[in-house]
């Protein structure tokens, strides 16, 4: 009988490395940075505590871990995204004899609350009335990148990996219509499933044809194809969206800063800051704006799961944060006229 092979010797950072390299196979730019980010915070307290081979980590060294996050006040959620993230890179360890098989079972994964485990953070539909309003009404602002941007996240409701997979072909301006596909290396976050066709209304549909005939840079992206949203650059990052997103969702573009600050001097105004004005909003904020509003709206969590390529169980866990008066008003139809003495039942 053969010895049971010897583990081999990998450290965190070289096991992160390889990690990643493997997702970028089979996710999407934005989930491979993400396991990036939450890994970066692993690497490091790894090498702080002289760990330098992956093999070293047992149980208690994984509680340490977990103890590490604690104490620095992380959110409930970031925790469990943290250790989300290093679960998987122990079982893709253990799945290439780096580490002992029986490893990722030793690793506890934070269980949350349902509200630790939602964001509130929403782009209220109030406000993007307002900023929608201004856009289209404003001489300099209107049909800028920024504009466009909010029009389609607010109207659609996608996910930033949709909007940048976009290419030039798949709008369809005769028909106000986006076609949505998964063409790696540009991904829609579940490939194929998340393929679909949206369309937008008029005043949505003539913004963008205005910025594609005006504004649009006429770039190709490195494998030659030509995206709908560029960049000098070509094709504009994950970054680039969201900053766009915060810019576009400051409340100084319409009414005074509520922060006393001077637009025109004020550094939050610049891409690279944009995202450190306390009343910008992200695209996260903006897509469960938007979905509260098309539900308020009458549509069904069938109909809006669809438009926005997630399951009718994750917008209502994730995604649809009604005010209570919002919740009455969906109500009101079927309950308004509940009466004993005038009802069959």
């Amino acid at each position: 009988m053969s010895d049971k092979p010897r583990q081999r010797d990998l450290s965190p950072t070289e096991a992160a490395e390889r990690f990643i390299a493997r997702r970028e196979k089979r996710n999407t730019d934005m989930t491979v940075r993400s396991y990036a980010n939450r890994l970066r915070e692993f690497v490091r307290w790894a090498a702080e505590n002289d760990i330098e081979a992956m093999r070293e980590l047992d149980g208690w060294w994984l509680d340490e871990y977990e103890r590490h996050l604690e104490a620095k006040d992380n959110a409930p959620a970031t925790i469990k995204g943290k250790m989300s993230s290093l679960d998987q890179l122990l079982k893709y360890c253990a799945s290439i004899e780096v580490v002992d098989s029986d490893l990722p079972d030793k690793l506890e994964i934070p269980k949350l609350s349902k509200d630790e485990e939602t964001s509130d953070a929403k782009l209220d539909a109030d406000d993007a009335r307002k900023l929608l309003s201004f856009f289209r009404e404003s001489v300099r602002h209107r049909a800028t990148v920024q504009h466009v941007i909010l029009e389609l996240m607010w109207h659609v409701g996608g996910r930033i990996s949709c909007f940048r997979a976009l290419d030039l072909s798949d709008w369809k301006s005769d028909e106000r219509k986006l076609e949505f596909r998964h063409r790696p290396p540009t991904r829609l976050k579940d490939g194929d499933e998340h393929e679909r066709n949206v369309v937008v209304p008029e005043d949505v549909a003539e913004v963008l044809d205005v910025w594609i005939e005006r504004s649009r840079p006429r770039k190709r992206d490195e494998h030659g194809r030509r995206p709908l949203f560029t960049t000098v650059q070509g094709r504009a990052s994950g970054t680039t969206f969201r900053c766009w997103a915060y810019q576009a969702t400051q409340p100084c573009l319409y009414t005074g800063c509520p922060h006393n600050r001077r637009r025109a001097s004020c550094e939050f105004t610049e891409r690279q800051h944009s995202s450190k004005c306390p009343s910008s909003r992200g695209p996260h904020a903006i897509r469960t704006g938007s979905i509260t509003w098309q539900l308020n709206n009458g549509l069904s969590y069938v109909k809006v799961a669809k438009r926005v390529a997630a399951s009718p169980e994750t917008i209502r866990r994730y995604y649809d944060k009604p005010d209570y008066d919002e919740e009455l008003e969906r109500r009101r139809p079927d309950t308004e006229k509940l009466d004993i003495l005038t009802s069959s039942f």
